[in-house]
């Protein structure tokens, strides 16, 4: 395993969302959350070792000791589970992935079998793999874009008629930047990742300040409430299933609760054609390709 700079921001970006203990005191402090010190008293290594984790250096903790900085630092599974990957993949050995993925047909079985209920096949980077005819209807049809530009993050971000869409466009906008932000630690070498994030630094205030955050994670549900300019307002509950034998691939699937308001707007939705959808910004362009 090797150390890298990135795990070394990570680890620090973590240490100064905590607050000290108040029956500690220390002198005047000029940073927030906790001293490297009372990082390393709590996870009972030397103030030292702890400095060289955070800086990146060419040592080579022992899971054991990570799972004490974990817990000293007070890490989700989530975030635990981003700081093995950042160690065990910056190293000299880490390969780049391809390029390319493509869709399970297994997945876009499902995709054709959940019928009208949106759903969406994401990959890597967050990029949309595929989607139905209902989800495109609901969102926008990201698989109509050229390939670079099929990705949800990038959507969310960028797109003037995602922050229309999304009620909370905060909250969903920063979980889609949680969520790439732990694909970088299983690819850190990717160069599609690396533009992605810098356009997106170059574009987007706020995800310049999430992204510094080092925020990671990614919902296996959750509810978002959306402004649909055909069919008003509506909240829609999603799942998230990853595919275990390609943890790379995922689908992520929409639904209203049973005779609700909102499951009478995807009913009638699905009476539209895709001509009618509203038109979204600047990533709507007539292009190359539509979703399976």
């Amino acid at each position: 395993m090797g150390q890298s700079i990135e795990f070394g921001k990570f680890l620090k970006a973590m240490r100064a969302r905590l607050q000290p203990d108040p029956g500690v005191t220390f002198s005047a402090r000029r940073v927030p959350g906790l001293r490297r010190e009372e990082v390393a008293r709590l996870a009972d290594v030397s103030t030292d070792y702890y400095t060289r984790l955070e800086q990146g250096r060419n040592i080579h903790p022992s899971r054991s000791v990570l799972s004490s900085v974990a817990r000293a630092l007070e890490l989700n599974d989530a975030e635990s589970a981003h700081m093995f990957d950042l160690l065990e993949n910056c190293g000299g050995q880490a390969v780049e992935p391809n390029s390319t993925q493509r869709v399970q047909t297994s997945l876009l079985a499902l995709l054709e079998a959940v019928g009208e209920v949106p759903a969406v096949v994401l990959g890597r980077r967050t990029d949309v793999l595929a989607s139905n005819r209902t989800a495109r209807l609901l969102f926008t049809d990201l698989c109509a874009l050229p390939r670079e530009q099929r990705n949800y993050t990038r959507w969310i971000m960028l797109d003037p008629a995602a922050r229309v869409l999304f009620r909370d466009w905060h909250g969903a906008a920063s979980d889609a930047v949680a969520e790439l932000r732990a694909d970088v630690g299983r690819h850190p070498r990717d160069p599609e990742v690396s533009a992605l994030v810098g356009e997106l630094a170059v574009h987007s205030e706020d995800f310049r300040q999430w992204w510094a955050r080092h925020t990671v994670g990614q919902k296996s549900s959750g509810t978002v409430k959306l402004h649909h300019g055909l069919v008003g307002d509506l909240e829609v509950d999603f799942v998230h299933l990853i595919m275990p034998d390609d943890p790379e691939q995922s689908l992520r699937i929409y639904s209203a609760k049973r005779n609700s308001p909102s499951a009478d707007a995807l009913r009638l939705l699905t009476t539209c054609s895709e001509g009618e959808k509203p038109r979204t910004g600047h990533l709507s362009q007539p292009l190359e390709g539509t979703a399976p």
